[in-house]
């Protein structure tokens, strides 16, 4: 008897270990991330911002997420989505977690869908209403997107375990990216130069947003977009040029013996103040230029353009990036390299 007892005994503990060992491993970001995710597969910017996946869930919030599901606000903005399908993926490696695996796979099967015929993404879909269905490579929204789709269709290690249909999908979809990169580079006097922060989806002309983003060539987001271009592998002539053409856009349009810094300002309405200055050495480029001329130009939440930072309200001033040195590693280090690699 005593002999059947330890049999059962050890039977029973073998079995609750054996459940032990195959319940899956957790991780608690990519459980938020979870929470967090749209029925549609898209992720949202709670209250206006990229959710900060640190924060604790409680219970009110964890409520609100569940019935919130249903809402189409899904968005690539801020790296929305983009970063949380990598997270997942990764995750997923970790731990082995189904899970994680089937919310990046609906993540991607989200952004796939949300291309548009011309081969662009959106800021936010399926809300395309006003500047968020333009084409949008604003804050490199479109550009982290097809990163995720390149790595798919070279079906890179990362994404290994993504369903191969899905990876099909990718290839397409690449291809399309790639041409409505080309098919957006504006063109000046006869020469390709830079992109648009964002593209009408239809016509594929440069677009406005915000009051504060007009229509112009972009010195931040094209520095992205010249990136990926080239990181492609065997790029073809016209990806070459593309990418000549956006460099020599770049060195013709720097700032060269100048910065720009934020200082405290006491007679500023916020404290501060954004100022360009005088710096022996320093190249910097605008945020924004004007068609044709190439001036650096600047607007403010009334919409109307300036061609000096001073004009504007402090308010824009210290709150946007107006200056930056995008293109200094471009231009000094980057382009020639690839140039070096892909000499014709």
């Amino acid at each position: 008897m005593k002999y059947l007892f330890s049999m059962v005994f050890t039977i029973i503990i073998c079995v609750c270990n054996a459940q032990q060992i195959n319940q899956p491993l957790i991780d608690e970001t990519a459980e938020k991330m979870l929470l967090y995710q749209r029925a549609n597969g898209g992720w949202p910017q709670y209250k206006g911002d990229a959710t900060d996946y640190i924060k604790e869930v409680s219970s009110e919030l964890q409520e609100k997420l569940v019935a919130d599901k249903v809402r189409l606000d899904a968005t690539c903005d801020d790296h929305t989505t983009t970063k949380e399908i990598k997270y997942l993926l990764s995750a997923h490696q970790q731990t082995n977690n189904p899970s994680y695996l089937a919310a990046a796979e609906k993540g991607i099967a989200y952004l796939l869908e949300a291309q548009h015929t011309a081969g662009g993404w959106p800021q936010s879909y399926p809300d395309t209403s006003s500047y968020h269905g333009h084409i949008t490579y604003n804050d490199n929204a479109m550009i982290d997107v097809m990163w995720i789709i390149k790595g798919l269709a070279e079906e890179n290690e990362k994404y290994q375990a993504v369903d191969p249909g899905l990876k099909a999908l990718a290839k397409e979809a690449f291809q399309k990216g790639v041409q409505c990169i080309l098919n957006t580079q504006v063109v000046q006097n006869g020469q390709l130069t830079a992109w648009c922060a964002q593209h009408d989806r239809n016509t594929l002309q440069p677009a406005s947003a915000r009051k504060f983003e007009p229509a112009s060539l972009s010195g931040s987001e094209s520095v992205g977009i010249t990136r990926f271009l080239m990181a492609i592998d065997q790029p073809s002539a016209d990806i070459k040029r593309a990418i000549r053409g956006a460099v020599a856009w770049f060195d013709a349009v720097k700032i060269e013996g100048w910065n720009v810094e934020i200082r405290k300002d006491p007679t500023q309405p916020t404290g501060r103040d954004r100022v360009i200055f005088e710096e022996e050495g320093s190249v910097i480029w605008a945020r924004f230029y004007e068609f044709n001329t190439f001036q650096p130009i600047f607007t403010g939440r009334d919409g109307i353009i300036h061609y000096k930072l001073e004009d504007i309200e402090n308010e824009r001033r210290v709150g946007y990036g107006f200056y930056g040195k995008w293109a200094n590693k471009l231009l000094a280090k980057e382009f020639p390299l690839w140039q070096e690699k892909w000499v014709d």
